[in-house]
């Protein structure tokens, strides 16, 4: 098994930490990486684009002009799409864009993208991290600490005093395992776990 340094909120290190090779010696390839940063940002898209065609549009439906006599074109509706505040035709209606990858495969990129960071020794394993009180100031005095500018931060479970805490801090985001993903792990330059989560994180990995 791989080994990394462990090592507390004040940068101290006290001791080392097994990896399991299934999670983080996992051969990269960029293009299953790819495929999975590509549909998460295609789940993430709003698709709420929205035109009206003329039948939509607000208007009368009286012929604006008579047919013959004027010396301008025919003309039946005002919310025709040659006219201005007319309909639109073939204009973007809602719609969803999202689609899924086969599991394996979104299962397969999460390891490749905790091997990266592992392989490029920007992995951080944390023994704890715990907060009193919410408070952003006392938040960027660990992270200045542990010398993190742009970081992901994984913890076992929903803590409200780290999540609201790092909110307003540029580059860094705390993130549950239970929604680790690809497109956060390769957004941010460091990805800080403790050890907790790395037990969680077998779990859900381990087929």
């Amino acid at each position: 098994m791989a080994v990394t340094e462990l090592y507390n909120i004040d940068n101290e290190k006290v001791g080392e930490v097994e990896l399991n090779d299934h999670l983080f010696c996992q051969e990269v390839n960029q293009h299953i990486l790819h495929d999975v940063v590509r549909m998460q940002r295609a789940n993430r898209r709003s698709g709420n684009a929205c035109t009206k065609t003329r039948v939509e549009v607000q208007g009368t439906s009286a012929k604006p002009f008579k047919q013959k006599g004027t010396g301008r074109a025919r003309a039946g509706s005002r919310r025709s799409p040659l006219w201005r505040g007319g309909g639109v035709t073939f204009g973007p209606k809602p719609r969803d864009y999202s689609y899924l990858l086969p599991k394996k495969v979104r299962k397969l990129g999460l390891k490749m993208a905790l091997s990266a960071r592992f392989s490029e020794n920007n992995l951080m394993v944390l023994d704890t991290f715990k907060m009193d009180e919410i408070k952003t100031k006392s938040f960027a005095a660990v992270m200045d600490k542990l010398e993190l500018g742009n970081a992901l931060i994984v913890i076992p479970g929903h803590d409200e005093m780290l999540e609201k805490s790092s909110s307003n801090i540029y580059g860094i985001k705390v993130l549950s395992t239970e929604g680790l993903n690809v497109y956060d792990i390769l957004l941010h330059k460091k990805l800080v776990l403790l050890q907790s989560s790395l037990e969680q994180l077998e779990e859900r990995l381990q087929s």
